[in-house]
Parts: structure tokens; C-alpha cells; sequence
């Protein structure tokens, strides 16, 4: 999965999202994604991460995403 398709997935997911993805070795595999948007609202940071996780769950299961260190915000309304 390449840092614009993991971009693409996550504009998707999260529509008013600031969105900003790292390849974190150049292997396509160890990324970190930075997101912050309002549909983070009322939510802990770990289901924030755990929301995250979700819009990844195919690759992370396959291994084709073995690392995916998550950042998220609340956007300001």
C-alpha cells in the first residue's frame, strides 16, 4: 500500500479530515498517519486509534501494513 493510496483511504473515512501520511522506512509497510477530524468527537484516544485501525484492517491482518503508529486530534468546530 503506497502513502497515497493509505491518504486516499483515510479521506475517505474521515471527510473533513486533515490528513497526513509518513512512510516511516521507504518499505510501504511502517507508516504513521496523522488525522484530525470532527468525527473523532466524544471519543477516547484509544477508540480514536481504534477507529483508525478499522479503515486498515484487511492490511494490517495480511501484513501488507506491519507498523501504523496513529496521531489523532479533535478538528475545532
Amino acid at each position: 500500500m503506497t502513502p497515497e493510496q493509505m491518504k486516499v483511504r483515510l479521506q475517505t473515512a474521515y471527510p473533513d479530515g486533515v490528513i497526513e501520511v509518513t512512510d516511516l522506512t521507504g518499505t510501504h509497510d511502517h507508516y504513521q498517519v496523522s488525522i484530525m477530524s470532527g468525527a473523532f468527537k466524544g471519543m477516547t484516544r484509544i477508540q480514536q486509534h481504534k477507529h483508525v485501525m478499522t479503515v486498515f484492517d484487511p492490511e494490517l491482518k495480511t501484513g501488507e501494513v506491519h507498523a501504523l503508529t496513529i496521531k489523532t486530534a479533535l478538528k475545532p468546530e
